[in-house]
């Protein structure tokens, strides 16, 4: 499971470097957001463009990473594959999130800070 960020003036950008979101790695997945979203700007948006799998487990780790984020904060994806917004649509969890196309609608100001 790998995640880097970079933090602009208005948002900390997530990415997840992982095709899939599983049973496999849904702990970790868990564990490394919650230590990302503890601090930096109010806006969390996590970069999802390289994910095309996630199963029901995945759902739950993005579900718990919301729910750890600090309260007074935001907590957004970007960049779903087909396959992963349907999972989102059938489970009517895409109206739970804030999701955008790509990162770049979601940002208002550039990166800077890359970690």
């Amino acid at each position: 499971m790998q995640l880097t960020y970079q933090d602009g003036p208005e948002a900390r950008v997530i990415t997840v470097d992982n095709s899939r979101i599983d049973a496999a790695i849904a702990i970790k997945f868990k564990d490394q957001m919650r230590d990302m979203t503890s601090d930096g700007p109010q806006r969390v948006v996590v970069d999802m463009t390289k994910v095309d799998f996630i199963d029901s487990s995945g759902l739950g780790a993005i579900v718990a990473a919301m729910k750890q984020v600090p309260d007074g904060r935001s907590f957004e994806l970007a960049a779903l594959s087909n396959t992963v917004g349907k999972v989102f649509a059938l489970t009517r969890m895409d109206s739970v999130f804030t999701i955008h196309d790509n990162v770049d609608a979601a940002l208002d100001g550039g990166l800077a800070n890359a970690s």
